[in-house]
């Protein structure tokens, strides 16, 4: 009876100990949905202290901890620049530090001499229109490893899915969110100089100035796989030409961002220019003529 009473005893227990570890992994955000989507940044322009690393993102720790340790009431970021399921680890780049300021904010110089005492470097991010951006509960250290089996496949998904070229890949946590932010517009403003210098040291010397005069020397977190041929003096003159119609014209696009209705005027494709570069153009197309045309390097 007393052997019975034991074995019932250490059943519910263990019972109630695998409960326990469940609303524990509920509550770290395992049974979270995951929505992304494509909108407007959840921050504004930044200026942040930042160390640079090289290495397995999960050496990253460290980093985390310095920066909080250094003013623990500042919300924590990281930029990471490269694909860990298409780079090395060991040549994997991001940058991990805090936010000093939001907006029209500066921060205080004492913040900024702060930070430096401790090594960390002082960049400041702007505020791209369109992002990629998703959510994730930020309520226990679990979390955090829940993140790469939970956000980044739905992000990936996402982006390749719509042939997005959105990169780099910021995490900014802020109380019990982590946001996820991939710019669509203006990626070069989120390289760090580390990152510009080991493109140019990766890459030849002809390369190498390309990207300066490209302004981003931009690695990819995605894939993408669209084409359209010609010159771009040609496409041009063929949206140019357009007849007049209602609405925005897609006559030369093949790939719609993704964006909410009001942004559709947005579209993006792809131009093989003079050269060995492949360039992608975003065109602003308004009913019978071009108000805005971009450059960018085409995500590799």
């Amino acid at each position: 009876m007393s052997d019975l009473l034991l074995l019932g005893l250490i059943g519910g227990l263990t019972l109630l100990l695998l409960l326990t570890l469940l609303a524990f992994a509920g509550y770290s955000g395992l049974l979270a949905g995951v929505t992304v989507s494509a909108g407007s940044p959840p921050i504004r322009n930044v200026t942040v202290a930042y160390k640079f690393h090289v290495g397995p993102y999960g050496e990253t720790g460290p980093l985390f901890t310095e920066s909080c340790s250094v003013s623990p009431k500042l919300r924590s970021i990281a930029v990471y620049y490269d694909n860990p399921h298409m780079v090395p680890p060991e040549k994997c780049r991001c940058a991990v530090g805090s936010i000093l300021s939001e907006g029209e904010e500066s921060p205080s110089p004492e913040l900024i001499r702060l930070y430096q005492k401790f090594g960390f470097k002082v960049f400041s991010f702007p505020a791209p229109s369109h992002v990629v951006t998703a959510t994730f509960p930020y309520t226990t250290p679990l979390s955090i490893w829940l993140v790469p089996y939970r956000v980044h496949p739905a992000l990936d998904a996402y982006i390749k899915e719509r042939k997005l070229c959105a990169h780099p890949r910021l995490e900014i946590y802020q109380q019990d969110q982590i946001y996820f932010m991939c710019p669509l517009a203006r990626q070069g403003d989120f390289y760090v100089p580390e990152v510009k210098e080991t493109e140019r040291k990766s890459r030849g010397p002809a390369e190498a100035n390309d990207a300066l005069v490209d302004g981003t020397g931009a690695d990819t977190m995605s894939d993408t796989s669209s084409s359209a041929p010609g010159l771009w003096p040609s496409l041009l003159l063929t949206v140019l030409s357009a007849p007049r119609a209602r609405g925005p014209r897609t006559v030369i696009c093949t790939q719609p961002l993704g964006l909410p209705p009001l942004l559709h005027l947005f579209f993006q494709i792809h131009v093989e220019l003079p050269g060995p570069r492949i360039k992608k153009m975003i065109f602003l197309v308004s009913p019978g003529f071009v108000l805005c045309i971009c450059l960018f390097p085409l995500c590799r």
